[in-house]
C-alpha cells in the first residue's frame, strides 16, 4: 500500500518520499483516511508506530484544501493545535510536521517552557497555521494575549495518557474552553485507561475508534530480558553489559533525577561517556544531551520517565531499566523507545529483591512472565538486607517543587518563562506566591490516576 492510495495529495507524498518513508504503518493506514473524512478519532497504538504522521499528514491536507479568514486584527489565524506533555515530544512533533508541510505553504511553530517566550511571541506575529505546544507554555501565551485560539479547526491531543499522568487535565479543560465548539478532535494515546475514556467521552463527538495493538502491549520487535541483581551491584552490572557487548548507544532509565545524575557521573568514571536528562536540567542542557546521544558523542543517556517521553531515535538498539518504574504502564513507554518502526531492539531490566512487587505488576500488565536471569559474578546474595524503595506519593510541581493548585487559585512565585516573582494574572484565575516552572511541567490539584515519588516530579 502506498501513501498516495490513502488519499494524500502530491505535495504531501513528495514530502513523505523526501523523508524516506516508503509504506504506511498500520496506524497510518487506518488513521489517515478517517482523519481526511473530517470526523473525530480516538486512536491507540504502541509508541514508535508512526502516530505523528497518522494525524499530521491528513491534518495538513485538510488545512491546505481551504483558506481561513483573517482575524479582526488582520493576522492569519492559528488553525490547528497539537498538545503534547513534554518539551522533547513537542519539538519532535513540530519538526516532523514542518518536514511534511514543506511543499504546502503551511507554517508550523513549537512552543514550550524552559526557554524565553519572546521569540515565540515574535513568531506568532507572523503567519502560523499549526501550533505544537505544551499546555503550560500555551496558557502563558494565552495570558499574555499573544495567541488567539478562536479559529482552531483541528485539535490533537498527543500522548494523552501521559498528559493525564502529569496532572494536565485542568489545563486541557482551560484550553478547550478557548476553542470554537465546531472543530475536529483527534486523541492519540499509547495506552487507554479509564481516565482516557472519560476524557474521550467529554472531548470527542461520535468518534471513530482504532487500536492497532493490544492495550498496554509491548512490541514484538523488542527482546525483553530481566536480570536479577543486588541493588548495590546494579551499576557494575550495567557497565559490564555495555562494555562486554560493546554497546554504542544505550538509553537508561532511573526513577529519580538525583539517581540519573549520580549514575551518569559513575558511568563516566567507568570510562563510559554518559549524560543525564531530566526536569531539573535547562532546556539547553537537555537539547545538548539528546544531540550528543544521537550523534554518538556519548554512549549512554540516563533519563527519568517524563524527560524521556518524546525521545525518538531511529533504530535505538538498547534500553535499560536501571530501576523498575513504580507505575507498570511506564515500563511499556520506556521500552517502546527501542524496536520502533519495525526495527529490532533489546530491553534489559535490572531487578533487585526490593523490586519484585514492581516486576509482578509489570507481568500482570503485559500478560507475560519475566524469566529472571543471573550473570556469573553478579549473582544476588540471598542474605543481603533489603532496602526500602523510595516512598510513593507527594504532590508533583511543575519543576518538582510540590506546587499546589485548587480551582482558579494558586500560590507561587514564578521563575520560569519570561516572568519572575510577584503576583501574576492569568485568564481563568488569580495566582500569587511561590511557583517555579518552565511552562510545561506537571500541574497538581486535579484528580490523578496514581502517585509517583516526589523526586521525579516533572520534566
Amino acid at each position: 500500500m502506498s501513501f498516495a492510495s490513502l488519499g494524500l495529495n502530491e505535495n504531501l507524498v513528495q514530502a513523505i518520499n523526501e523523508c524516506g518513508y516508503t509504506e504506511p504503518t498500520p496506524i497510518q493506514q487506518q488513521a489517515i483516511p478517517l482523519v481526511l473524512k473530517g470526523g473525530d478519532l480516538l486512536a491507540g497504538a504502541q509508541t514508535g508506530t508512526g502516530k505523528t504522521a497518522g494525524f499530521g499528514l491528513p491534518m495538513l491536507q485538510r488545512l491546505s484544501e481551504t483558506k481561513a479568514r483573517p482575524l479582526a486584527n488582520g493576522r492569519a489565524p492559528v488553525r490547528a493545535l497539537v498538545l503534547t506533555p513534554t518539551r522533547e515530544l513537542a519539538a519532535q512533533v513540530e519538526e516532523n510536521l514542518r518536514a511534511y508541510a514543506k511543499h504546502t505553504g503551511l507554517r508550523t511553530l513549537v512552543m514550550f517552557g524552559g526557554v524565553s517566550i519572546n521569540p515565540q511571541m515574535k513568531a506568532l506575529g507572523r503567519k502560523v497555521d499549526v501550533v505544537v505546544a505544551t499546555p503550560g507554555r500555551l496558557l502563558d501565551h494565552v495570558s499574555q494575549r499573544s495567541i488567539d485560539l478562536s479559529r482552531v479547526e483541528m485539535l490533537v491531543l498527543d500522548e494523552a495518557d501521559r498528559m493525564l499522568d502529569m496532572g494536565f487535565i485542568r489545563d486541557i479543560r482551560r484550553v478547550l474552553a478557548l476553542l470554537p465548539k465546531q472543530r475536529q478532535n483527534l486523541l492519540f494515546s499509547a495506552t487507554f485507561s479509564d481516565e482516557i475514556k472519560t476524557l474521550a467521552e467529554d472531548l470527542l463527538h461520535q468518534p471513530e475508534h482504532i487500536e492497532v495493538a493490544r492495550r498496554n502491549a509491548t512490541a514484538e520487535t523488542i527482546a525483553q530480558r530481566f536480570f536479577e541483581v543486588d541493588k548495590g551491584r546494579k551499576r557494575a552490572l550495567l557497565s559490564y553489559h555495555i562494555g562486554h557487548h560493546n554497546w554504542r548507544q544505550v538509553l537508561v532509565f532511573t526513577r529519580t533525577k538525583h539517581g540519573a545524575n549520580r549514575l551518569a557521573e559513575q558511568l563516566g568514571k567507568d570510562g563510559l561517556p554518559a549524560m543525564a536528562i531530566h526536569g531539573n536540567k535547562s532546556q539547553g542542557a537537555r537539547t545538548k544531551a539528546l544531540s550528543e546521544f544521537k550523534n554518538g558523542g556519548i554512549r549512554v543517556l540516563v533519563a527519568t520517565d517524563i524527560a524521556a517521553r518524546g525521545i525518538d531515535i531511529s533504530e535505538l538498539p538498547h534500553v535499560v531499566n536501571y530501576e523498575l518504574p513504580h507505575v507498570a504502564e511506564d515500563y511499556v513507554h520506556r521500552i517502546g523507545r527501542t524496536g520502533r518502526a519495525g526495527s529490532d531492539g533489546e530491553a534489559l531490566s535490572l531487578v533487585s529483591a526490593e523490586e519484585k512487587p514492581l516486576l509482578k505488576a509489570i507481568e500482570k500488565l503485559i500478560k507475560q512472565t519475566a524469566e529472571l536471569e543471573q550473570v556469573p559474578g553478579f549473582e544476588p546474595d540471598p542474605n543481603a538486607p533489603k532496602t526500602p524503595l523510595e516512598p510513593r506519593g507527594g504532590n508533583r510541581g511543575r519543576n518538582g517543587g510540590g506546587q499546589q493548585r485548587s480551582g482558579g487559585q494558586r500560590s507561587g512565585q514564578r521563575t520560569g518563562g519570561n516572568r519572575s516573582g510577584g503576583n501574576a494574572q492569568r485568564s481563568g484565575g488569580q495566582r500569587s506566591g511561590n511557583r517555579s516552572g518552565n511552562g510545561d511541567g506537571q500541574r497538581t490539584g486535579a484528580p490523578r490516576r496514581r502517585s509517583r515519588p516526589q523526586a521525579e516530579h516533572s520534566s
